[in-house]
């Protein structure tokens, strides 16, 4: 069964969101490392780039495809998990502990949704 940690926000394209003094962390939801499987590779954006609600800041490649990753905030990157470049299965491990990027500055976000929206966005989809 997936889990969906009701502390967290989501976004509508299965990223999950944690909001702590102004910085924004943000990562693949449970439903996503589910969908995609093993995943093999991340491509991360660097510190201090400026990444924009509802645009891509990163990619993630799984044995079974390339999957864009969407920013549901706009902001400044102030910190990267760089564990992830040399174990990205870290996020297939423990999704919500494998955080990809925080981000600082936050002017604007996508909709959000509490984790029991987000879960009935899910099960539409499958």
């Amino acid at each position: 069964m997936l889990n969906y940690p009701t502390e967290l926000k989501y976004t509508k394209t299965h990223e999950w969101v944690k909001e702590e003094d102004g910085i924004f962390t943000i990562g693949l939801s449970d439903y996503a490392q589910d969908a995609l499987g093993d995943i093999v590779f991340v491509n991360l954006p660097e510190v201090d780039d400026e990444v924009t609600a509802g645009e891509t800041f990163s990619d993630v490649e799984s044995v079974k495809a390339v999957s864009d990753v969407y920013s549901p905030v706009t902001g400044k990157v102030v910190e990267i998990n760089e564990e992830l470049l040399d174990n990205p299965a870290a996020i297939n491990e423990d999704c919500y502990n494998a955080w990809l990027i925080k981000v600082a500055d936050v002017t604007d976000t996508e909709e959000l949704l509490d984790a029991e929206a987000y879960e009935q966005v899910c099960k539409e989809e499958e």
